[in-house]
């Protein structure tokens, strides 16, 4: 199979699909791995770390496409890449259908394979794909939301882990998954106050556990979050639910409750966001304030820091990249229900409900079409 490697074109995203580890395991394996000239620079990788274990460079991004059988992406496609994919084109990448109706109706009229790696899904219902990206932007969620609580940047003027003497700062994060755990752990480290919130009481019994003394857990209601965010100085929103666009769990008008200077990250902004005031920004312009809040919801976190997220991606999506390619689609995901459950959307038909479900599409069975 012919595997193309575009240039991500996100605003300030470095990451790059595959490293040279990743397309040396397809070339391995019979296949031709197509890298777009300079795609790996952001991440520290020249066109020689590719070239020397045979992929083949590729001027523009256009060829990239126009050759490929299968496109290995980090990010969802962008308005201008829209037109260059082809029907019966396996696309591999973050997709996020559920917050951008735009992408999703463009990836149907492609008439594409759109495989997203956030709604594959093991047995456990871990999303091996997801996780690396998740724990780097749960840790990441933290740091920023140090940064920006100081006063230059419009936030509390307070320092998270506070000095001896002087009260830490109070984080609240909103999910104990992987992003919310990654946070808390961060946040505590720096010496926070750290309450995660959740409805599961099982994986609450766990984070409590296993966390230091300075988390505590909290049933996750709306009357137990109105109270606990008047008292809050950083807010990480980092509820998932697979392939479906977060709850609101703070509204506008919850806004007025909170300090002034509170900062609200959402890491949840890829699937809409946890609070109603979330709109995407971008490492160029992070923040916005509504309310005196802050808020932070750069849509790509991870593509901050490429060295570390690209080679934690490609060590979660080369396997099953590799299945792909070695097999086709079907093949593939009939063998494997984890990969199975990435479909999103198969020649122009969209089998994933909770896409459906957000756009009020016709949902197609996908046992059907394989």
């Amino acid at each position: 199979m012919i595997v193309g490697v575009p240039k991500e074109i996100k605003n300030n995203e470095f990451r790059v699909g595959m490293t040279p580890s990743g397309a040396n395991s397809f070339i391995n394996n019979g296949h031709t791995v197509l890298i777009q000239k300079d795609a790996g620079l952001g991440s520290g990788y020249k066109d020689s770390d590719y070239t020397c274990i045979g992929a083949v460079i590729c001027d523009t991004i256009e060829e990239v496409y126009s050759k490929s059988e299968m496109i290995v992406k980090v990010k969802e496609p962008l308005k201008s890449e829209y037109p260059l994919i082809k029907e019966n084109q396996i696309v591999y990448t973050y997709f996020h259908f559920a917050s951008s109706k735009e992408l999703t109706n463009a990836m149907i009229e492609s008439n594409s394979i759109c495989i997203a790696y956030e709604t594959v899904q093991n047995k456990d219902l871990s999303l091996p794909l997801l996780t690396p990206m998740s724990e780097v932007a749960g840790r990441m969620a933290a740091q920023q939301g140090a940064k920006f609580l100081e006063k230059p940047q419009n936030g509390f003027g307070i320092l998270l882990g506070g000095v001896p003497g002087v009260k830490p700062a109070n984080v609240i994060v909103l999910g104990g998954g992987v992003v919310g755990s990654e946070a808390a752990k961060m946040a505590a480290g720096l010496g926070a106050n750290v309450t995660i919130f959740d409805i599961n009481l099982d994986r609450l019994r766990y984070l409590d556990d296993v966390m230091p003394k300075n988390v505590s857990t909290q049933f996750s209601s709306h009357y137990n979050i109105v109270q606990a965010i008047k008292s809050a100085h950083l807010i990480i929103g980092a509820v998932l639910i697979p392939g479906a666009k977060a709850p609101n769990l703070i509204t506008k008008d919850m806004l007025k409750d909170l300090l002034p200077g509170t900062v609200l990250v959402d890491v949840a902004v890829d699937q809409g966001g946890c609070f109603e005031t979330t709109h995407p920004t971008t490492h160029q312009d992070p923040t916005y304030i509504i309310d005196n809040v802050l808020h932070y919801s750069v849509a790509n976190m991870p593509g901050a820091v490429p060295a570390t997220s690209t080679e934690a991606l490609t060590n979660a999506t080369v396997r099953q990249g590799l299945d792909l390619a070695n097999n086709g689609w079907k093949e593939a995901c009939k063998k494997d229900n984890s990969l199975k459950l990435g479909l999103n959307i198969i020649n122009g038909k969209v089998v994933y409900k909770a896409i459906a479900d957000a756009f009020n599409l016709k949902y197609s069975n996908l046992n059907e079409l394989i």
